[in-house]
Order: C-alpha cells, then sequence, then structure tokens
C-alpha cells in the first residue's frame, strides 16, 4: 500500500479515536488544544477537516476517498466528533454555533469575537486559508447546513472588514459553499 493510501485509510479510525495521526498526535488531544496551539501548529487542520485533493502544505495529510465520506454519512459517531472538530474551530474563530427556534443551523459570533477576531482577521492571514478548508470539507460530508450557516457569519465578518479579508479571500469561501460559482 502506498503512503497516501495508508493516511487515507487511517481516517476513520483517527476520527474514532482509535489511532494516532501521521504525527502521533490522537483526535481527544487536539481538541483540548488551547488557542495558541490551534493558531501555531500548521499540519493538524487537514486530519481536521480532510479533502479529497492533496494539501500543497503538508505531503502526511490525508486524502479523503469515497469511501471516508460514505462512512462519515452512516456512522452517527463519527459524525459526532467531526460536529466536535467544527465546534473547537468555531471557538478558535470567536463563533459558535446553535439552532434556532425553527431548527436551522445557525453561526453568529460569541462573546469572545472581538479577542478572537485580534488574532485571525488580518491582511494575507494562513486561518483564511483554513477557513475555506473547513467550508469545502462541510460541503464534501454533506454538511449544507453547517456550511451555509458558517458562510453567513463569515459575510457578515466581511462586511465589517473586507479592507482586512479581501475581496480574493472571500471569492474562495464563496466558491467553497457554491462550487458552481466561478472566479
Amino acid at each position: 500500500m502506498n503512503h497516501q493510501k495508508q493516511l487515507t485509510a487511517m481516517l476513520v479510525p483517527f476520527y474514532l479515536g482509535e489511532q494516532q495521526d501521521s504525527e502521533g498526535r490522537t483526535i481527544q488531544e487536539m481538541w483540548t488544544w488551547n488557542f495558541e496551539e490551534l493558531e501555531c501548529a500548521h499540519d493538524y487542520i487537514q486530519w481536521l477537516f480532510p479533502l479529497p485533493e492533496q494539501s500543497a502544505f503538508n505531503p502526511d495529510a490525508p486524502i479523503v476517498d469515497e469511501s471516508v465520506i460514505q462512512a462519515f454519512q452512516i456512522n452517527p459517531h463519527l459524525r459526532q466528533n467531526w460536529l466536535r472538530s467544527f465546534t473547537v474551530m468555531l471557538q478558535f474563530y470567536g463563533f459558535q454555533r446553535h439552532e434556532s427556534n425553527d431548527r436551522k443551523i445557525v453561526v453568529s459570533q460569541s462573546e469572545d469575537y472581538p479577542n478572537r477576531k485580534r488574532e485571525w482577521v488580518s491582511i494575507l492571514d494562513h486561518n483564511y486559508l483554513r477557513i475555506t478548508r473547513i467550508l469545502k470539507c462541510l460541503i464534501i460530508f454533506g454538511l449544507e447546513n453547517e456550511a451555509q450557516a458558517f458562510y453567513e457569519c463569515l459575510r457578515e465578518i466581511y462586511r465589517e472588514d473586507s479592507d482586512r479579508i479581501g475581496g480574493e479571500t472571500f471569492r474562495y469561501w464563496t466558491i467553497a459553499v457554491k462550487p458552481n460559482t466561478t472566479m
């Protein structure tokens, strides 16, 4: 089995908490990282939010295939763990996820948003790439409601801080949730 296939085969057991990633870390460890660890480590995001294409930044990132996507769609434990990863990253950015009275998924700014914003809302921040990855992963794994809720929150942030985020970044976010959109 080649290296990439081995990494892909590790993804479901990693998400079930049964196996470490390529760096020897468990998903449970990642969930407990503080904000500084989440900011400074650059090779975990591909494990928490895998995509079907090779990472340009992490050669040890797993690549999602159809069997992994199906496993996440049918296994409630995988889905629950995935949502926990999403919640960790939302908190990192200063957001929260909840359901409205009509059971619609909503992502909104948390009390901590003004503090967290200082960490990532700046010109050419690497977190913009992470956000694009998260949005793409949400769509690929069939979590369109979460993707749209996150995108709507990001759209509000962009309205407030378009000079720092930039139009190109916002277009990437839009394409991530609306793949038929062109640049």
